[in-house]
C-alpha cells in the first residue's frame, strides 16, 4: 500500500462510518414502496442473492422467481440493497423510454468507469447524448458496408489458424473455438475501431496496446470482485492503491498514450485529405473513412456541427475501450453459441451450410450476406436465445410511477396496476428471460429453432428491443449504437466458418454451462480448471 499506518487508519474508520450510517438507512427507513413487492429470501448480506444468479445458468433463478412471485418480484444486490425485476412489457417499454431518469446503479457505473472510462458506454444525460450525437454516423448503415472486407478477410485468416491445428490435412481437431474467436473479434475492432492491428493469431505477436488491453479487462473478470465492490459502495475506500489497481492505472496510461497519439495522426490524416481535396470544410456528408475512431473524429472536426456538441479529445479516446468491450467480448461470445447451437441441430447446420455454399464468392457484401434468409434467421435465433448479456440494470434518479401491462399482487394481497417508484430505486432489466419467455415466444421458447422468424407469435412485437423482436439490444436512447456491427460482424463469423468447416460438441451437452463475467462464456464442468472454453471437433467440410 501507498499509505502511511495514520491514513489508512482514517480511511477505515471514515469506511466503517459509512457502512454503518448506510445500514441505518437500510434497517431504519427501508424504501416504502417497495417494503411488500414478493420476493425471495435474502441468503447474504454482502452479495444478497446475486451469487444465486451467477453461479446458476442465465436466466434459470430469474424465471424461477417470476413463476413463484408473479411478474414483478425484489430480491436482493450487494450489501442487502433491495433491486426491482420485472419482465412486464409495458413497464419495460417505459422504463427504456425515460433514459434520463432510469440510469445505470451508481455503484455499477463506477466500476464500468474504472476501466472504460467516460465513454458512450457509461455516460449519461447530457453527456451521453451528446457522445450518442457525434457517433451515431460511424455506425450506419453505409459505413458498416465499408467494413465488410475487414471482417470477411479476419474470417478467412481464422479459418487458416484453425487448419494448421489438424493433425493431418483433411483430418479432425478438437478446438476450443471461444478462443480462435475471440482473438479474431479483438483484431477485427482493433482494425475496424481505430485502425490498428493486434495480430492476435499470431502466437508469437505481442505490442504494448494489446497488452496493456488485456490488463484492463482482466481486471472485470473473475466472477464478483470484493474489493472493488467494497470501493463502488464505500468512495472513501477508492483511495487506498492496491496492486491491482496500480497494474490498471499503468495500463490506462499506456493506453492513453497511444490512443491520443492515434488520434492526433487521425485528425492531421483527415486534415491532409481536405488541404488535397482543395477545403478547409468536413461536413456530415463527407463520412468516410476506413475504422471507426477515423469516422467519429470526422464527425467531430464537421463545420456544421455546433461547437457546444464538439467532444474533447479525452472523449473520443473514452470510446476505444469502449468500443474493444462491444465490438469484441459481445460478438465472440455470440458466435461461439452460435457454433454450440448448429452441433445441437445437426439439420440446421446442413440447411445453413447449403444456402452459404450457393454463393459463388468468398467474401461477399454485406448486402450478399442479408440477401440469405437462413443466415439471418440463424443469427436472429441466436441471439434471441443465447443473448451474451443476460440482463442489465438501472436506477431510478427521481420519483415516477411505472405503468403495468399486468398487475402483480403484494405480499398483503393488495393488486397493483402501477408500480410506484422511489427515488433511488433499482430495477433488473432480464434481458434472457424476455427472450425464451414461453408466454411470448410459445412452449418452445427454449429450443433452437430458427424456423421459428417465418412466423412470429403476435405477442413478441410488444417486446420494446431496438432489433428483432427481443431486448438482447436494449431499447430506447441507450440502445446499443452498435448493434448493426455486431449482426454484419456475425454474419461474417458463421458464412466463412460453416462453409469451411463442419463442427460437433466434443464433450457431453449437459457438461456445457454458462457463466457471467461481462458476457456470458462457456465453460466445461468436468475441466472447470482450464477456464472458459468451448471445445468443439472442427473437420474440413469435403464439397462433393
Amino acid at each position: 500500500m501507498q499509505f502511511n499506518t495514520g491514513v489508512l487508519s482514517s480511511l477505515v474508520f471514515v469506511g466503517l462510518s459509512y457502512v454503518f450510517l448506510r445500514l441505518v438507512r437500510l434497517l431504519v427507513r427501508p424504501r416504502a414502496a417497495l417494503r411488500y413487492i414478493p420476493g425471495p429470501p435474502c441468503p447474504s448480506f454482502v452479495y444478497g442473492n446475486l451469487k444465486q444468479i451467477w453461479n446458476s445458468e442465465h436466466p434459470d433463478f430469474q424465471e424461477a422467481w417470476l413463476a413463484q412471485y408473479g411478474p414483478t418480484v425484489k430480491y436482493h444486490a450487494f450489501f442487502n440493497t433491495s433491486r426491482v425485476m420485472t419482465a412486464d412489457l409495458k413497464a419495460l417499454s417505459h422504463i427504456f423510454a425515460k433514459s434520463t431518469v432510469y440510469q445505470r446503479i451508481p455503484q455499477q457505473r463506477w466500476m464500468l468507469a474504472r476501466i472504460l472510462g467516460e465513454g458512450v458506454l457509461v455516460a449519461e444525460g447530457e453527456a451521453h447524448r451528446k457522445q450518442r450525437r457525434v457517433l451515431n454516423p460511424a455506425f450506419g448503415i453505409a459505413q458498416i458496408r465499408d467494413l465488410m472486407s475487414t471482417f470477411m478477410e479476419q474470417s478467412q485468416k481464422l479459418c487458416e489458424f484453425w487448419s494448421v491445428q489438424f493433425p493431418v490435412p483433411n483430418d479432425s481437431a478438437r478446438i476450443n473455438v471461444l478462443d480462435g474467436l475471440s482473438k479474431t473479434t479483438f483484431n477485427i475492432i482493433g482494425l475496424a475501431g481505430f485502425g490498428y492491428d493486434f495480430d492476435a493469431l499470431t502466437p508469437s505477436s505481442k505490442n504494448e496496446l494489446s497488452e496493456a488491453f488485456n490488463v484492463i479487462f482482466s481486471s472485470a473478470d473473475g466472477g464478483i470482485p470484493f474489493w472493488p465492490i467494497a470501493q463502488a459502495f464505500i468512495p472513501p475506500l477508492r483511495l487506498i492503491q492496491t496492486q491491482g489497481t496500480r497494474r490498471l492505472k499503468e495500463a490506462q496510461g499506456v493506453m492513453r498514450r497511444i490512443g491520443m497519439q492515434l488520434i492526433a495522426e487521425k485528425k492531421a490524416a483527415v486534415l491532409r485529405s481536405l488541404t488535397s481535396g482543395g477545403t478547409d470544410r468536413v461536413e456530415k456528408k463527407d463520412l468516410h473513412g476506413r475504422d471507426l475512431l477515423t469516422l467519429l473524429i470526422k464527425a467531430n472536426m464537421a463545420t456544421d456541427l455546433p461547437e457546444d456538441l464538439r467532444l474533447s479529445d479525452d472523449d473520443v479516446l473514452s470510446q476505444v475501450p469502449t468500443f474493444l468491450v462491444a465490438g469484441h467480448e459481445t460478438t465472440s461470445a455470440a458466435a461461439t453459441w452460435c457454433l454450440f447451437a448448429l452441433t445441437q441441430a445437426p439439420e440446421v447446420q446442413k440447411k445453413l451450410r447449403d444456402e452459404l455454399l450457393t454463393v459463388p464468392t468468398d467474401t461477399p457484401t454485406l448486402d450478399e450476406l442479408d440477401a440469405l434468409p437462413y443466415l439471418d434467421k440463424v443469427v436472429r435465433e441466436t441471439l434471441r436465445l443465447h443473448a451474451p448479456v443476460p440482463s442489465s440494470a438501472k436506477h431510478a434518479t427521481k420519483d415516477d410511477i411505472i405503468p403495468l401491462s399486468k398487475p402483480y399482487r403484494d405480499t398483503r394481497g393488495q393488486l397493483h396496476h402501477t408500480l410506484k417508484v422511489e427515488k433511488g430505486t433499482n430495477f433488473a432489466i432480464p434481458i434472457m428471460v424476455v427472450n425464451r419467455s414461453k408466454e411470448l415466444w410459445g412452449e418452445d421458447a427454449s429450443e433452437f429453432k430458427p424456423e421459428r422468424w417465418d412466423s412470429l407469435p403476435e405477442a413478441v412485437a410488444n417486446i420494446p428491443g431496438v432489433w428483432s423482436n427481443m431486448l438482447t439490444f436494449i431499447g430506447g436512447p441507450r440502445a446499443c449504437i452498435g448493434y448493426r456491427f455486431t449482426i454484419a460482424e456475425m454474419k461474417a463469423l458463421i458464412f466463412t466458418l460453416v462453409r469451411v468447416f463442419e463442427f460437433e460438441l466434443d464433450v457431453p451437452v449437459e457438461d456445457i454451462k454458462k457463466r457471467h463475467k461481462m458476457t456470458q462464456r462457456p465453460v466445461v464442468q468436468s475441466e472447470m480448471e482450464k477456464g472458459n472454453q468451448m471445445p468443439l471437433l472442427v473437420k474440413r467440410y469435403q464439397r462433393l
